[in-house]
């Protein structure tokens, strides 16, 4: 295994998938201290299984995802791509990812060969810029109480800083958060990459606006946390490294679930993703 991600070339290594045979690919595992798969990890990993098996013109529109089962974070991951369409503009895959000869994930995406048409977009909230928004390890650090150390070396892959205030541990606020983020380094030009480690990217903080009104934050003990289902549009051209503002709400928790809706906006203004997770919001009983 290699270290969890700490760096960007680390998160490409990890996104480099082993072709088994036509279809069936196998990613490799990090070193992490995590007790299942990261979510963003096997979603972003699908899409570039999925990706392999379509043609160079056409590119990801979307993405639904569904967490099946915890993924073990010692043994490899199987990806087997079946190609469900191939039209004049669309392509269509699903990826069903297996460990232990069980299934842990199912993602849909759909591809398209890039047409213009009608435009029109959301406006981009007024946020403070990166360099004046505090980096996630210190944000999480006051929060949790653990140190910074612990949580770099899980993310140090991302750039990730907070637009928005964030309350003292058990404050209780409205279920918006808005954060800055990108990969630490460059990943070159490839548009799949890009799409792949935003993928990856998407699912680190998006949960959390659904605990806001709640005092508690994700990682809390008395907290069972866990991705459900994720979905991604892709709206527009983007680079993950550069500064995306990942605008990020929670309009119900109700059933030991909480709802997220993300836009992510690049430094121009331009709304390039939208994202709507469902997740896992359990109290333990102990």
């Amino acid at each position: 295994m290699t270290p969890m991600p700490q760096s960007t070339d680390e998160l490409l290594s990890l996104l480099d998938l082993e072709t088994i045979e036509d279809g069936l690919y196998r990613g490799r595992q990090p070193d992490t201290s995590l007790q299942r798969v990261f979510g963003g990890q096997v979603a972003s990993q699908a899409l570039v299984a999925a990706t392999r098996t379509v043609d160079g013109g056409r590119a990801v529109h979307s993405l639904h995802a569904y967490f099946l089962h915890p993924g073990d974070t010692a043994v490899p991951i199987v990806y087997d791509v079946e190609r469900t369409r191939d039209g004049r503009s669309f392509s269509t895959r699903r990826v069903v990812a297996r460990q232990h000869g069980r299934t842990i994930f199912y993602l849909s995406a759909s591809f398209q060969v890039p047409e213009d048409g009608l435009e029109h977009q959301d406006s981009m909230p007024d946020v403070p810029p990166p360099e004046d928004s505090p980096e996630l390890g210190d944000v999480l650090a006051k929060i949790s109480g653990r140190p910074r150390d612990d949580w770099d070396r899980e993310w140090a892959a991302l750039d990730v800083r907070y637009a928005a205030e964030v309350g003292a541990p058990g404050h209780r606020r409205d279920p918006v958060s808005r954060v800055w983020l990108k990969s630490s380094g460059p990943i070159g030009d490839d548009p799949v990459v890009h799409a792949a480690v935003l993928t990856y990217a998407s699912d680190l903080t998006l949960l959390s606006a659904a605990v806001l009104p709640h005092g508690t934050y994700i990682g809390d003990p008395r907290l069972q946390p866990a991705s459900l289902d994720h979905a991604m549009w892709f709206h527009r051209p983007f680079r993950a490294d550069e500064w995306l503002l990942y605008d990020q709400s929670s309009p119900s928790a109700s059933g030991g679930r909480g709802l997220a809706t993300g836009r992510l906006f690049t430094a121009d203004g331009d709304l390039a993703v939208s994202v709507v997770q469902e997740g896992l919001l359990r109290l333990r009983r102990d």
